[in-house]
């Protein structure tokens, strides 16, 4: 994991050429014309936001909350399921198990592969339109890019603070969660206010929506325990052990 911190600046300019070798298509194929600038701003703005969502992310976290920097616990504690007793942060930093390793890491790749995994889903399943498009179309387009936006964003905050073994991880990810399942409701009440949406658009939509909705349920199904009575995270983001 520290080597993936150390790296993480040299995977920005890879993030950024793949991204848009797979979004020139997409654009260069938009469904609707391009007759101004401004039409091919409306197409292109979105993807390249989709590109810098996730590194802007990453910089403001890493900027926040730089390595070695030791927050202060949150004063109301929420997670208090278990026996366990307070240690000082140099008790928790010099602990075995203190850091995200062993099965925590693998919630941090899954944090960072949320990125790619949105991102392309994305340029699979929504075809690029600008005005011209029908109101509904224009409103899928807009309104999955800005999910897509906003979750880069928040996946990538989310891996910086589990990286850096900040104490307010846990909770930024809850809240990251909530906020993913509130997204894709608010997505499909947008698309359900647009008059003449093709049942087979409604449909794919749909589909899609439930299957981002399965992945976060699952997500927090499987993680939410780990999180709760986990020593690692314990130790790591609330400065605590076990009683015996």
């Amino acid at each position: 994991m520290a080597a993936l911190d150390v790296r993480m600046e040299l995977l920005i300019p890879i993030w950024i050429a793949v991204f848009a070798l797979a979004a020139i298509p997409r654009m260069v194929f938009a469904l609707t014309p391009v007759r101004t600038p401004i039409d091919l701003i409306q197409i292109v703005f979105p993807y390249a936001l989709i590109a810098l969502a996730p590194i802007l992310g990453y910089r403001l976290a890493a900027g926040s909350f730089p390595k070695g920097l030791v927050s202060s616990q949150p004063v109301f504690r929420i997670a208090n399921l278990g026996n366990w007793r307070t240690v000082d942060p140099l008790s928790a930093r010099t602990h075995p198990e203190f850091g995200p390793w062993g099965f925590m890491a693998s919630l941090l790749v899954g944090l960072m592969l949320n990125v790619p995994v949105r991102s392309f889903e994305f340029l699979l399943s929504v075809p690029a339109m600008n005005h011209y498009a029908p109101q509904w179309g224009e409103t899928i387009f807009r309104v999955m890019a800005f999910d897509v936006i906003a979750m880069n964003f928040l996946y990538m905050v989310c891996f910086v603070m589990a990286l850096r073994s900040i104490p307010l991880f846990p909770r930024m990810l809850a809240l990251t969660w909530a906020f993913d399942l509130f997204s894709q409701l608010a997505i499909a009440r947008a698309v359900a206010a647009s008059p003449h949406v093709p049942p087979l658009v409604s449909q794919s939509l749909q589909d899609l929506l439930m299957s981002n909705i399965q992945k976060v349920l699952i997500s927090a199904f499987v993680w939410l325990p780990y999180l709760l009575i986990s020593n690692r995270v314990n130790v790591t983001y609330r400065w605590r052990l076990r009683s015996l």
